[in-house]
């Protein structure tokens, strides 16, 4: 007879069983959190993922002292951040290895052919669903160690904030995602990525009102929003949701390539820095070289970012001014 398993304390982040054995549950968005309790195990999923990777590590580590022989598992997928090469490297490592193949036959047919036609054989499906340890492209615009040297936990008071929106061209589950990216600008001249926000597979009303969502909450001075694809039906579904928002179209008229160029070179100067860790994001950005991603699908989350950084660094726009409090 199967037993009930033990409830879930939400107020307490807890699981308690009736033999006295206590599970606790912790956020990476919070080290500090970890400072003071102590554990004889620990799990840490989808470590490549932490926001605050190393400094959550680093709190976990002094909080390991119970019992006679403290352990912890990492499970997830192996993106080249500086934790997980080192964590491989060490010698007290056990590296286990497992592709999306093995685990098939638990899978939807459907999902496992169609997501192995997309990217098998690319980098991207090589990381996800193969398990590899993916090393930077030679040929990318961005690398992993200057973007590991570009964090910081916080950002200063900004002078502008914009939220930049690479809205889809067309719509369903099969769309491009709605590229959403959060960016403010420093007295100083430097420029701070805040949130990556992007959607996928979602009407335009959905990421109208996310983008609008983020404009509000960051208090933001302007949606930058790109509209090659959808022209006057971009702004227009934004005003629907709140006319009230300060819309900049922008269009391009050069390439994806050309366009990011002058924005990795602020990256290179040392002009822009990530609030934390953007997995998703930052991974478009060390795969992207001339000829685009390696699984040959729109860049979304990059373009949204260059769009904002371009409106807040490459522009007259971009000039500081005061905000109002």
């Amino acid at each position: 007879m199967a037993t009930e398993p033990p409830p879930w304390q939400p107020s307490r982040r807890r699981i308690e069983w009736p033999n006295g054995a206590v599970a606790q549950v912790f956020s990476s968005e919070d080290p500090e959190s970890l400072r003071g309790p102590q554990f004889d195990a620990a799990w840490a999923d989808e470590l490549a993922k932490w926001r605050y990777a190393d400094a959550t590590w680093d709190m976990l580590q002094f909080g390991l002292r119970l019992g006679e022989r403290p352990r912890q598992l990492v499970t997830t997928t192996p993106r080249p951040i500086p934790l997980v090469k080192r964590l491989i490297a060490d010698r007290s490592t056990v590296v286990t290895r497992a592709a999306t193949a093995a685990n098939r036959s638990n899978l939807a047919p459907d999902f496992y052919r169609r997501i192995a036609a997309l990217y098998g054989g690319t980098m991207l499906g090589r990381q996800e669903l193969e398990g590899e340890l993916i090393e930077d492209r030679a040929d990318a615009l961005w690398n992993r160690a200057d973007l590991e040297r570009s964090r910081v936990r916080a950002a200063p008071d900004l002078v502008r904030v914009v939220v930049a929106v690479d809205p889809p061209a067309t719509a369903g589950p099969k769309a491009d995602a709605c590229g959403l990216v959060v960016a403010g600008l420093a007295a100083d001249g430097s420029a701070y990525v805040l949130e990556d926000a992007t959607l996928s597979g979602t009407p335009p009303d959905v990421w109208a009102a996310r983008a609008v969502a983020l404009w509000h909450r960051f208090e933001a001075d302007a949606l930058v929003v790109e509209v090659n694809q959808g022209g006057d039906m971009v702004t227009t579904v934004i005003a629907q949701v709140d006319a009230t928002v300060p819309v900049k179209p922008v269009r391009a008229s050069r390439g994806k390539y050309l366009r990011a160029e002058p924005v990795a070179t602020l990256y290179a100067q040392g002009r822009v820095h990530h609030v934390g860790s953007f997995p998703h994001l930052e991974d478009e950005m060390t795969d992207f070289g001339p000829k685009g991603l390696s699984s040959g699908r729109s860049p979304d989350r990059l373009d949204a970012l260059v769009w904002g950084l371009s409106e807040l660094l490459l522009t007259a726009a971009g000039a500081p001014r005061v905000r109002r409090v």
